[in-house]
């Protein structure tokens, strides 16, 4: 497969949905952004063989993040498309995201869209903690080396709680 190509307009608005649709959650932070958007792009890999964003995610200690988030996220701040607050939430001051903007959902296919409102539904209910968590159990984050980008190749070796595509037995 070719290596992804980084699509800034589709990360964007796949940013824009995501937020969209949980900002308003207690629980959503920039963690649990970060987590989505990758099980967002990897999911969607893993089931169609294509890229959602092309987004390249490196291995943190917290889990997998977007390389290309700040920069991102800072020019839709500049932009008026995001706005960002900073709330007490347990015992850290949360990052929380709010749109000023509609994702152009024109962007994105039905199949993508399926597959985020999929990884919303999966994971909307975890804190940043717990979220860590899960992401840490993914084996194409397990399988990678600190500070390194994750190959994308690697959802196809997904543990069947992971994967999310239909395997006949000779695959």
């Amino acid at each position: 497969m070719d290596s992804p190509t980084f699509n800034k307009e589709k990360f964007e608005t796949v940013i824009l949905y995501i937020i969209k649709k949980c900002g308003g959650l207690s629980n959503f932070g920039k963690t649990t952004l970060f987590k989505m958007l990758y099980f967002s792009d990897f999911n969607h890999y893993e089931r169609y063989e294509t890229y959602l964003t092309g987004e390249a995610y490196v291995k943190l200690k917290r889990g997998p993040a977007p390389r290309h988030f700040n920069e991102v996220i800072k020019s839709m701040e500049e932009e008026g498309k995001v706005s960002l607050c900073k709330v007490p939430f347990h015992t850290y001051l949360q990052q929380k995201f709010i749109t000023q903007t509609e994702p152009n959902l024109d962007l994105l296919t039905g199949r993508e869209l399926e597959t985020i409102d999929n990884v919303i539904d999966e994971l909307q209910t975890m804190n940043a903690s717990r979220i860590s968590e899960h992401s840490h159990e993914d084996l194409p984050y397990k399988a990678t080396e600190d500070n390194k980008v994750i190959d994308y190749e690697l959802v196809f070796y997904r543990e069947p709680m992971f994967s999310v595509r239909e395997y006949d037995e000779e695959q």
